[in-house]
């Protein structure tokens, strides 16, 4: 199906879509289902839903307590986990070649068959409180949240995953239920593997555990989201740092420019020896962790810098930062510079495709975004395809003073930032 990938599909009738690679060489075997269902599918007072149900998942199904879950996994040296995100839910395992049966048997019990049991629920929120919790007070994944939720207020993008202590402490067995009725149906989910397996016998499989599930997809409200250009000042005193986000609006997963829109941000901030890298921790020392990240969704994006300094060095790191802005902006990228952000990308690309879990788990992002599934040298060719014209035309579109956003959190003595402190 593609040129050096050997990708096979299989839709079953209830809509549920299968798909493996197969690599020969290796002995073992990574499989995930995917439901599409995240923070961003959530209305306002369910809020940490998604995150809730895929943590009752391991609390025991009709056949399985919790314990004997673990135990089975562990008997066979596997490695089960799971995770939410904004919009998707993945359960995932992966063990070696010899147990895919055993692993097909844990993975869709989980799926198919929890039983949201009353104590378990109660227990959970407990465990849910505390993880959220230590996510408080944790500074960096704090401020990104307080970024998060301003960019994107009044829309579900800018709600926690986990949700508050107010939502959470609010969702009971029948909402958990109700949704995850509502959600996991088969024309909502995608089943990856990648490893050593056979495409046939794998369908053949999942087939017998999953031609139960009910079809059809759920109705999504779908708005597009805006974002809020805010300056957020949140004083913290506890704090010895001050934390920063800056960030702008940016490009959707599957838009056409992504390729130029990694390069470009590997240049400003991917690595040791990016801009923002070089200039505020190497040359002037103001920052232990300086970097920008790239978070792509759907039918929108965020581009966002994230550094940690102190109170008296934060508006010199802004100031920076929009210089960074700015050169990109004004100036094009050096050849020399190009060809580094490029080869850093290219190794990136083919060291992250050698696990049999990267493998599926981009099998399952190529189905849900793309419909399409890209070859390694095809994706290369895309990246090599970049010009300096095209990044400096790009940096241009994003890079608007009046789009972007900011949010500071620490002991902040008196910091104010301003529009005009933006100019870029």
């Amino acid at each position: 199906m593609t040129n050096e990938r050997s990708v096979e599909r299989t839709v079953l009738p209830n809509g549920l879509t299968i798909l493996t690679e197969r690599m020969e060489h290796m002995r073992s075997v990574a499989m995930g289902v995917w439901v599409r269902a995240g923070s961003r599918h959530e209305i306002a007072e369910l809020n940490g839903i998604s995150h809730f149900v895929e943590h009752m998942v391991f609390k025991g199904t009709e056949t399985r307590t919790a314990q004997r879950i673990a135990r089975e996994v562990d008997a066979i040296g596997g490695n089960l986990d799971a995770f939410t995100g904004k919009e998707t839910i993945c359960f995932n395992i992966k063990v070696l070649d010899e147990h895919i049966p055993t692993a097909l048997d844990v993975l869709s019990d989980l799926v198919l068959h929890p039983i949201f049991a009353e104590g378990d629920i109660q227990r959970e929120r407990g465990v849910i409180f505390e993880e959220i919790k230590m996510d408080e007070d944790n500074p960096d994944y704090l401020v990104h949240e307080i970024f998060t939720q301003n960019f994107w207020r009044g829309h579900p993008l800018g709600k926690p995953i986990l949700g508050t202590k107010e939502t959470v402490g609010r969702l009971e067995q029948a909402k958990l239920l109700g949704y995850y009725g509502d959600r996991f149906r088969g024309g909502n989910v995608v089943f990856t593997a990648a490893g050593n397996l056979d495409h046939q016998r794998f369908v053949d499989e999942v087939r017998r555990r999953f031609e139960s599930m009910p079809g059809g997809v759920p109705e999504d409200a779908n708005l597009p989201p805006s974002t809020s250009a805010k300056i957020v000042l949140r004083n913290k005193k506890a704090l010895e740092q001050v934390q920063l986000c800056m960030g702008v609006p940016s490009l959707p997963i599957s838009s056409d420019r992504r390729y130029c829109a990694l390069v470009l941000n590997t240049v400003l901030g991917g690595g040791m020896s990016s801009r923002l890298f070089q200039t505020v921790r190497e040359e002037r020392g103001l920052a232990y962790s300086i970097y920008s990240d790239l978070n792509p969704y759907k039918d929108t994006g965020m581009w966002c810098v994230y550094a940690g300094t102190s109170s008296s060095k934060a508006l010199q790191v802004v100031q920076l930062v929009t210089d960074e802005f700015r050169r990109l902006k004004q100036e094009p990228m050096p050849e020399d510079e190009l060809r580094r952000a490029k080869d850093q990308l290219l190794g990136n690309i083919v060291l992250s495709m050698e696990s049999t879990g990267a493998r599926m788990s981009n099998l399952a992002r190529q189905e849900m975004y793309f419909n399409h599934f890209f070859g390694i040298e095809e994706v290369m060719q895309q990246v090599e395809n970049v010009t300096a014209e095209q990044a400096m035309t790009l940096a241009r579109e994003l890079f608007d003073p009046e789009k972007i956003a900011v949010t500071m959190l620490g002991r902040l003595d008196g910091i104010k930032v301003g529009r005009g402190d933006l100019v870029c």
